[in-house]
């Protein structure tokens, strides 16, 4: 489940992972969650997105294939993280729409992330799993 207070909204998200990344093949999964930063409540997309961690630059890329409910249309957003090592990162990433950064720290089942939404104004997401 997704929670996003901003919007008074809780829905579904999925992920199925279908190819896992070797040292010559990218990741692969499908899921599903709410839509783009500022979309209205109850509008998910669904996704298919490569993803590939380049050793020698600490970072990894991913691209996705994205069906969005709000537009009704395909897009393809795409990003790349930057690893500095004890869980931090940077990642700069592109919605189908517009640009975001992230300010990461993770740990093994946690995460938070200060966010420059639209790069224009500052959010912050939490995550939790038990997985």
């Amino acid at each position: 489940m997704e929670a996003n207070p901003a919007a008074d909204e809780i829905g579904p998200l999925f992920t199925l992972f279908l190819l896992t990344e070797t040292e010559y093949r990218p990741s692969l999964f499908f899921g599903s969650s709410s839509d783009r930063i500022g979309s209205p409540a109850g509008k998910q997309s669904y996704f298919a997105t490569l993803s590939k961690y380049m050793l020698p630059l600490r970072s990894s890329f991913y691209a996705s294939l994205n069906y969005s409910e709000w537009d009704e249309s395909f897009n393809i957003p795409f990003g790349a993280e930057f690893n500095f090592g004890k869980g931090i990162s940077v990642r700069s990433m592109y919605d189908g729409q517009r640009s975001h950064l992230l300010f990461n720290f993770y740990g093994e089942t946690y995460g938070a992330s200060l966010m420059y939404i639209w790069l224009e104004k500052i959010g912050i997401s939490i995550s939790f799993g038990i997985f």
